[in-house]
């Protein structure tokens, strides 16, 4: 067996938000929950932010991550729930780093 494909709980990003929820922090998480073609990151793949923007865990990479990072600050604010959609048919593809071909959704919500 592998132990580096298994996270441990200092780099597990669900037991990275139960910590920051802990200390009282206003807490989203982002998962991976569609890829289609290629994409870097795969289903279940989770990122967890703060109110502050910081952030753990890995959705895509490059400026996915960025803009994520962003809806996710509106979703604590306002505690809706929403789907993001990365890919190249949107014309935005090229400037969030998935010009490979590749296509994400990835579904933010706020926790607690």
């Amino acid at each position: 067996m592998n132990d580096s494909l298994y996270l441990d709980e200092a780099r597990d990003p669900l037991i990275i938000a139960e910590g920051w929820m802990k200390d009282g922090k206003d807490v989203a998480i982002a998962t991976v929950v569609e890829t289609w073609g290629s994409a870097p990151r795969p289903v279940g793949s989770h990122l967890v932010i703060d109110a502050e923007g910081n952030f753990h865990g890995s959705v895509s990479g490059g400026c996915v991550e960025g803009a994520v990072v962003s809806e996710a600050i509106d979703v604590i604010d306002s505690g809706k729930a929403k789907m993001l959609e990365f890919g190249v048919a949107d014309e935005t593809a090229w400037q969030v780093g998935l010009s490979c071909g590749g296509r994400i959704k990835v579904y933010v919500e706020r926790l607690g």
